[in-house]
């Protein structure tokens, strides 16, 4: 949940700042902040602990489920007894205990009394400290407990009986304070640093079981544990379902490994499966071979672990995190390097040599070429007053042109120039001169952003003519998957374009009868879920008519997300979703990425495991479709508002509802922060659009370029030219 933020905005200034040499010149960056008093207006039952919900009312009031109690907040109405004396609310002091918000990870230790005073100090002095909390877990305590370690003896040294104690302890007291809890034991290395960063990727909420995964003994199932010397994460409900069901597997399932008996109890009471992927997040390890020397092993998977096992004495944890240290120093190093250096761009009056699609030259147009032209007015200016009366400069061209964006400064340009020098006498001379110049940042402009959140329920609208049914089993699957799998907070409704032919001949055939099928299963599979349809008839279907009809049928709470059947709906693009479509603020349209043609890509060879799955990886054979404005994100009220302030243009212009997107309507009427950027988590597999040409010829020229640019990159597209030609000239 954000509670707010702030959005600070760089305009590049007018004026340029011109130097004769390859000197710095800096610009100052003010901001002001302004601090406002606080609203005291909370109930009293803030100071007993109720604001948040607990397991039981969550699973009554949301459709989310226990696993998402975390994200459902309860509002308690302020409401004062007249007749009672005036009491003053206790606040805590913390804003994170008052707003229920825990500790991301807790780390406990599996040791006994005969490693407490060696392996178990190791992994303390090595990693402990890199957690929040660490603790040792033992069967008998040692006579010797070792300094700064919290150590807590359960009394029993078998093996199973202290799995047992720890989860239960765990659970008991502090069950409710932390979000992930990892069981390791002490002949394990861990790096805390990439086990932290594992944990603040995953979602809170929900059950993982997650290490690396092992069969049981005989393998005869699919099921796996956790294996115990590479750690493994247990979530906060996951323990929380599982402590009810610890004394029945205590006294029901034999074993020998504590692992093995901590997975079967999961699994049979659960119905949960070890993991070693989840949310496109691996569980990296290594196993260490005997007589292994941690300066030799340079392999990706001994640098990517976040664990390694086994570790049979104490030197060899220390030579480990010795070395661990130094390739996380060499990562940092190379970090450091790459944000200090910042490439310069070639440039002359025509072309520039760094194009957004990697080719070696491209034309110089739109801003680019206009900032270029000032900048070489604003670079013989200073040069004439400069050197004048003695000197007068005219340009004759460019020479070569360098530039670069400096984040903490501005546009730099090195310019040199091919001058011609006029003296008082009228001689004249043509000469080479470099100046350097700077386009400082200036004039930062702080926009506050009002209060936003996660658990805004999001409409999702979905128009389908008959020659997009072939991609609409995706999207429901996607859908089903995505959301109502994950008891996400979203509503479906399909809109059904029919062409006046196929509306007269829906009685006897009609074309949407297998949607209607499918969205049929998903209803019956899903018994409180109902995915409504409205059906449109109409030859040009704009987005604007469209959206009148559904505007109509909402209220105008509603917050909408106008995909289309390409679309892959998802948790995190639903959130960003919530959170950039702000009610009588902004609208958010985002850019999706589109995959290129298969039959361009990859051409005889089929595409690799990488491209398949929607990873980071797969951004690679794709672009970010910049001329497709279909999907949007915004509340009813504001389209509504918008239409209102547009009904005078269209009693002069009937066409216009046809000639305009919902885009267009917000920039237009609305008086919105229309908010358009890249979004990689809205992913879509290559489709090649039909463009209607009875829209305006300026969707309809989107619509081409879309195709054309979506087909390949230059490079795959020159390859498949080149192998053409060669096919043709044998």
């Amino acid at each position: 949940m954000r509670l707010s933020s702030v959005l600070a905005v760089f305009r590049p200034a007018l004026p340029l700042i011109l130097g004769l040499s390859l000197g710095c010149s800096l610009s100052l960056l003010m901001v002001s902040w302004t601090q406002g008093d606080a609203d005291d207006s909370c109930g009293d039952e803030l100071g007993n602990g109720k604001l948040f919900t607990g397991r039981g009312d969550a699973q009554k009031d949301s459709r989310d489920g226990a696993g998402e109690e975390d994200f459902q907040p309860r509002i308690v109405p302020y409401h004062k007894d007249p007749n009672k004396p005036h009491k003053k609310v206790l606040r805590t002091r913390y804003i994170h205990t008052e707003l229920g918000i825990r500790e991301r990870l807790l780390v406990g230790v599996l040791t006994s009394r005969a490693t407490l005073n060696t392996l178990a100090v190791a992994v303390n002095r090595t990693v402990a400290h890199r957690f929040h909390r660490t603790f040792f877990f033992t069967g008998l305590r040692s006579p010797k407990v070792p300094h700064g370690m919290t150590v807590v003896a359960h009394g029993d040294d078998r093996p199973v009986w202290l799995m047992y104690e720890t989860v239960r302890h765990l659970h008991q007291h502090y069950g409710s304070d932390y979000d992930w809890f990892l069981l390791a034991q002490d002949d394990t290395y861990m790096q805390a640093d990439r086990l932290s960063e594992l944990v603040g990727h995953l979602t809170a909420g929900q059950d993982l079981y997650m290490g690396r995964a092992e069969e049981f003994i005989g393998g005869e199932e699919k099921a796996r544990y956790c294996h115990g010397g590479y750690g493994y994460l247990l979530s906060r409900s996951l323990l929380a379902r599982l402590q009810p069901h610890l004394d029945t597997c205590r006294n029901d399932i034999l074993s020998v490994r504590p692992d093995e008996w901590l997975g079967r109890c999961i699994i049979d009471y659960l119905g949960l499966s070890c993991v070693e992927v989840h949310q496109e997040m691996t569980y990296r390890y290594f196993e260490l071979g005997k007589n292994a020397d941690p300066e030799r092993e340079d392999g990706a998977q001994f640098k990517n672990a976040f664990t390694v096992h086994p570790i049979s004495e104490p030197n060899l944890m220390y030579r480990l995190h010795k070395r661990f240290s130094q390739i996380e120093l060499e990562w940092t190093y190379l970090q450091i390097q790459q944000l200090q250096v910042i490439n310069w761009e070639y440039f002359t009056e025509e072309h520039i040599y760094s194009c957004i699609d990697s080719s070696p030259k491209c034309e110089m147009r739109g801003a680019d070429r206009a900032d270029v032209s000032a900048v070489l007015e604003i670079a013989v200016e200073r040069l004439n007053e400069r050197y004048q009366p003695q000197l007068r400069f005219r340009k004759r061209r460019l020479l070569n042109g360098y530039r670069r964006f400096d984040p903490t400064r501005g546009m730099e340009y090195v310019l040199d120039l091919a001058l011609e020098a006029y003296t008082q006498k009228g001689h004249s001379q043509v000469i080479a001169k470099r100046v350097t110049l700077l386009r400082p940042l200036s004039a930062v402009e702080i926009i506050p952003m009002p209060y936003v959140t996660e658990a805004t329920r999001v409409q999702v609208i979905l128009p389908v003519t008959a020659q997009d049914q072939d991609y609409v089993g995706n999207f429901l699957d996607m859908y089903v998957m995505n959301t109502l799998d994950t008891h996400d907070n979203v509503l479906l409704t399909f809109l059904f374009i029919y062409d006046p032919f196929d509306a007269q001949r829906v009685s006897q055939t009609d074309v949407f009868a297998g949607i209607k099928a499918m969205i049929g299963e998903v209803e019956k599979r899903y018994g409180d879920v109902k995915i409504p349809w409205i059906s449109v008839k109409t030859e040009v279907p704009s987005q604007v008519k469209l959206m009148d009809i559904i505007s109509k049928k909402h209220p105008v709470d509603t917050l909408f997300f106008l995909a289309g059947v390409w679309t892959e709906v998802n948790a995190d693009f639903l959130n960003r979703c919530r959170m950039n479509a702000i009610s009588n603020w902004q609208a958010f349209f985002p850019v999706h990425f589109q995959e290129y043609s298969p039959a361009v890509m990859y051409r005889d060879q089929p595409p690799s495991a990488a491209s398949a799955s929607f990873a980071s990886e797969a951004l690679r054979d794709g672009h970010f479709d910049r001329h497709v404005f279909d999907e949007a994100c915004f509340y009813n009220a504001d389209y509504m508002t918008a239409r209102t302030k547009m009904a005078a243009d269209i009693l002069d212009n009937e066409e216009l509802l046809e000639s305009m997107d919902v885009y267009d309507i917000f920039v237009r009427y609305s008086g919105l922060h229309v908010f358009r950027a890249v979004e990689p988590a809205l992913i879509q597999k290559y489709v090649r659009r039909a463009c209607n040409p009875r829209f305006s010829e300026d969707i309809y020229h989107r619509c081409v370029l879309s195709n054309l640019e979506g087909l390949g990159s230059r490079s795959h597209l020159a390859m498949a030219i080149f192998e053409q030609e060669q096919a043709n000239s044998t």
